[in-house]
């Protein structure tokens, strides 16, 4: 068995149903904010043009509704006093309303990860200021009062143009430990002194401080511990570890988490790990992890992720839960949520989901983008249209989709279905004719019909081989041999 996992679904239900009491060292959550508004996943286009395509990642709104209430209650009577009287005290004051729902839904997961984490182990709660005093005070009932470190705020610049209130540039991360005793790596995360305080040290008059040092005796080698204010700054639209999703939080960030609050070997989890941050730090760090996501985006998106970083042997390291295995289980999700079916499936050959609008990309669930030139300076970005059905097919949708490519001028158009093609499909599929690459001798069917079962067992897309030529996703960088720790300065 792999000793990292990623598992696809609900969160609570995975922590319920998976993972052993105790058995953590370190968790990292950032859970959405109760931001009201819709995350985006952005996809840079092609073709050079400065637009961008994206698709809804998730809903960050939340309403007071009949499951909102069913988890409020469990909570309340769950026997967990502290979270109970937090959670009544929650509703007298803000009643039945969206911030309730959203700490109903995050209360019960909470309990879970205290249940999860060793006697030794410490969480961090990433969160910004909608939500994150009542979010202490859930922390506090979950684990304590006692048992609060520290409320760490990671500041950060961007351009702003509000005029009647000052600029929200920072997040707020909760750290709690589960006991007494807890892994605190100091050493580990020192920063760079600011070169003021250097410069004072020196010209000290030498006098002996409370620990008994002089002068610049009392500046650490390695520099100092970073106080409860952490300057790094947010990724920017061009950094080189930028993937495009939403939430996604600097490298640099979770290193120092990470870093300070485990050790080499330690088990790292992170229930809601969106595009995978906190699992390509702990993959370079030496960390056994798990990651869990809702979404089969955010899979795919880990998946590329820690192949572009870690190259093909990071396969061997960790194994999928939860997504379908067979035909049976596909059929499942198709009924249960054809959007995360239309993800799964499209993250099958790699490609990439469109957002649903109206106009150009109507026919279209997804793209391949790939470049065949023999001249890589001259190299012009090609296209595979996909259309995914989970439902009865007819040969008018190869005909639609023969249309949406001619549209699109694109290379390929590869339907993917549930439903074994009929004889008259195939015989439409086979009159669309090839595409023929200037890098490969060999054509390749232009209409290709491709079914679910055939891609569990292995089958793929007829083209110009994508491992070498696939620009679908931006690429993570390499990992690093020892990744840097971002230093700031403070005095």
């Amino acid at each position: 068995m792999a000793e990292n996992v990623l598992y696809y679904g609900d969160n609570l239900d995975i922590l319920r149903r998976y993972i052993k009491d105790e058995t953590v060292d370190l968790i990292y959550l950032d859970p959405p904010f109760k931001s009201n508004q819709d995350y985006n996943v952005l996809f840079a286009e092609q073709n050079g043009s400065r637009s961008a395509a994206q698709i809804k990642a998730f809903e960050d709104t939340w309403e007071w509704n009949t499951i909102a209430a069913a988890a409020y209650q469990e909570i309340v009577e769950s026997g967990h006093q502290r979270v109970s009287q937090a959670m009544q005290a929650f509703r007298t004051f803000l009643g039945e309303n969206d911030m309730m729902a959203y700490l109903a839904m995050m209360a019960p997961r909470l309990v879970e990860l205290q249940r999860v984490l060793k006697p030794t182990g410490s969480i961090y709660l990433h969160c910004d200021p909608t939500a994150s005093h009542y979010l202490k005070i859930l922390m506090d009932g979950v684990f304590g009062p006692k048992n609060f470190r520290n409320e760490i705020v990671w500041c950060y610049t961007r351009p702003s143009n509000v005029l009647k209130r000052f600029p929200r540039v920072h997040h707020i991360l909760l750290f709690y430990t589960k006991g007494d005793e807890w892994t605190f790596n100091r050493d580990t995360v020192r920063i760079a002194y600011h070169p003021e305080s250097e410069a004072r040290s020196l010209r000290g008059p030498g006098v002996k401080s409370a620990m008994g040092m002089k002068g610049r005796d009392r500046l650490h080698p390695k520099g100092k511990i970073p106080e409860d204010w952490w300057v790094m700054p947010e990724l920017q639209g061009n950094a080189a570890e930028r993937l495009g999703y939403p939430t996604q939080k600097p490298e640099a960030l979770l290193e120092r988490v990470i870093k300070a609050s485990s050790n080499e070997g330690d088990l790292i989890l992170d229930p809601f790990c969106g595009c995978g941050t906190t699992i390509a730090v702990a993959q370079q760090l030496d960390r056994r992890w798990i990651g869990m996501d809702i979404t089969h985006l955010s899979v795919n998106l880990i998946k590329h992720r820690l192949q572009n970083s870690f190259g093909e042997k990071v396969l061997q390291t960790y194994e999928v839960i939860g997504e379908p295995t067979d035909l049976a289980g596909a059929k499942e999700l198709a009924k249960d949520d054809p959007f995360q079916f239309e993800c799964w499936a499209l993250g099958l050959v790699g490609a990439r989901p469109v957002e649903k609008k109206k106009g150009a990309d109507k026919g279209i669930d997804g793209r391949l983008y790939f470049h065949d030139e023999p001249d890589s300076s001259k190299a012009k970005t090609k296209q595979i249209i996909l259309s995914v059905k989970a439902g009865h097919v007819t040969v008018s949708h190869v005909r639609d989709l023969r249309g949406v490519v001619e549209r699109e001028k694109a290379a390929i158009g590869v339907l993917i279905s549930i439903e074994k093609p009929t004889k008259p499909m195939r015989a439409e599929a086979a009159s669309g004719g090839f595409y023929k690459s200037p890098w490969h001798k060999e054509p390749y069917p232009r209409l290709q019909i491709i079914t679910i079962e055939e891609l569990l067992n292995g089958k793929r897309i007829d083209c110009p081989p994508l491992g070498q030529v696939n620009v679908t996703f931006k690429k993570a960088p390499k990992a690093k041999d020892a990744p840097a720790e971002q230093l700031g300065f403070s005095s």
